[in-house]
């Protein structure tokens, strides 16, 4: 089992709930948003007439992981993050993105407080927190084989 199909199967224990899943479906699409909007405002630089920001940062860091992990779903977060990217400098308000971001967070506390009835696999691990994403776009195009979810003694 390599690398991505052990976090895969890790993250899994903790999303068994088809309630939880859904409400993740909504839920990441958002924070992965707003936080690229908010982190917007913090200009880094420039590279000719393009304002380079902790938004794209932050896309380069985690392509540098989905890399490591699986060079297509890397492809494909960097098309979905170029495209949330351009969407949240072209529309919305850092009140908006906070308000998305919250909004976000709570569809996540939901999914696991009244579906799974379990914490976040990111309480395990922080790398599930970029697990998650590309674990939802697994669901629905099936890049990889689902996986047994791996049991945690630890509750």
């Amino acid at each position: 089992m390599d690398r991505l199909d052990h976090l895969f199967a890790d993250y899994a224990a903790y999303h068994q709930a088809r309630g939880n899943l859904i409400c993740h479906t909504i839920g990441i699409p958002l924070i992965m948003y707003s936080l690229l909007g908010i982190l917007l405002r913090l200009r880094i630089g420039t590279v000719g007439d393009f304002s380079v920001t902790a938004a794209e940062g932050l896309i380069v860091l985690a392509m540098m992981v989905y890399a490591a992990l699986d060079l297509r779903f890397m492809g494909l977060m960097l098309f979905i993050a170029i495209g949330l990217d351009a969407l949240a400098r072209a529309w919305g308000s850092m009140v908006f993105f906070v308000a998305l971001f919250i909004i976000g967070w709570v569809f996540q506390g939901v999914g696991h407080a009244v579906y799974e009835k379990r914490s976040p696999a990111f309480f395990k691990n922080f790398v599930h927190l970029l697990v998650g994403p590309i674990f939802i776009l697994n669901e629905y195009l099936h890049l990889r084989p689902s996986l047994t979810p791996e049991s945690d003694e630890s509750g």
